[in-house]
């Protein structure tokens, strides 16, 4: 068994999820099962929406150990996921408008003369397109309301215009970067790794999700932005902030 444990511990680590899930199902095979093989088990049914059993593994943890406050908040939270529910489609929308603007426009049945404007100012897709206004177009010599008609016609087919993108980037939040004045100690707790807060399982799994890995970054996050992750409760948040605390340091805004 506890070769099994050591082989799921490091599957998960590794971001295996199919195989780590599968040693520690293997593990349940073999009582007595350890805590935190359900724990474990949990969290990793969480991360593929299988809340249902994630609510199995904490229920058992609990009935083998009634005192486990982290299994406690562990179910707590994977009840409240159970009434959620999540849909990846905003992800696949993402991920098919990345598609569409990385279409090249040598694609599009254009005229030689808009052929030859954008090949000079170096646009190569609708992407780029969406990053040039209606006036840096006009600006390019040769490139006239024909060009420009044609142009925005082709985009219209794409749901896309000119533009886009600068619109986009104008709308999206300010990234909250750290302040320049810190002493070179200070400098060096930021750039600690996120990995020495030494967080759970869950915790660290949202931290990947999220795309951050130092303590600075972490520092950058408000709770409810941490809170907007997937799978990433109450149980997570208190546990992030009082790791920080140890530290001497803190979420924005707290």
């Amino acid at each position: 068994t506890g070769a099994l444990f050591h082989l799921a511990q490091a599957n998960d680590q590794a971001g295996n999820d199919n195989e780590a899930i599968g040693f520690y199902e293997k593990c349940l095979k073999h009582p007595p099962i350890h805590v935190g093989v359900l724990k474990n088990l949990g969290v990793l049914y969480e991360d593929n929406n299988k809340f249902d059993k994630a609510v199995d593994c904490y229920k058992t943890a609990l009935y083998s150990d009634p005192l486990d406050d982290q299994a406690r908040l562990y179910l707590k939270d994977a009840q409240a996921a159970q009434t959620m529910y999540y849909s990846p489609d905003e992800d696949r929308d993402n991920s098919k408008y990345n598609q569409v603007l990385e279409v090249p426009v040598t694609d599009f049945e254009l005229s030689v003369r808009s052929r030859n404007c954008l090949k000079k100012m170096n646009i190569r897709s609708l992407g780029d397109l969406t990053r040039v206004s209606e006036a840096q177009l006009l600006a390019s010599k040769n490139f006239g309301e024909t060009s420009l008609t044609e142009i925005k016609e082709m985009l219209v087919a794409k749901n896309l215009r000119l533009g886009q993108s600068l619109e986009d980037s104008t709308q999206r939040e300010p990234v909250f970067r750290l302040p320049q004045n810190l002493t070179e100690q200070e400098m060096a707790l930021m750039n600690r790794p996120i990995s020495d807060l030494q967080l759970s399982v869950r915790a660290r799994k949202c931290m990947n999700r999220l795309g951050i890995n130092t303590m600075g970054e972490v520092m950058q996050r408000t709770a409810d932005e941490l809170l907007e992750s997937r799978n990433f409760g109450m149980t997570s948040l208190s546990e992030v902030r009082e790791k920080l605390q140890a530290m001497g340091l803190s979420l924005r805004g707290d």
